[in-house]
């Protein structure tokens, strides 16, 4: 799949005042990463989103 439709997504998202979190992998294929490292960084990327979540105060209104 293209990523521009992500593209336009992630900015739309960030125009109506959303925190958005984007990453674009051009080198990995379909296996997600090309060697360890973008592997590791690629986890690092996901339990940091994790933990954003986790630990992100409530909002109400």
């Amino acid at each position: 799949m293209h990523p521009g439709h992500a593209r336009k997504m992630a900015a739309r998202l960030e125009e109506v005042g959303q925190d958005v979190s984007y990453f674009e992998n051009i080198e990995g294929g379909h296996g997600g990463a090309a060697d360890n490292a973008q592997l590791a960084f690629k986890t690092t990327l996901a339990y940091q989103f994790l933990w954003r979540s986790l630990t992100r105060p409530e909002v109400t209104g």
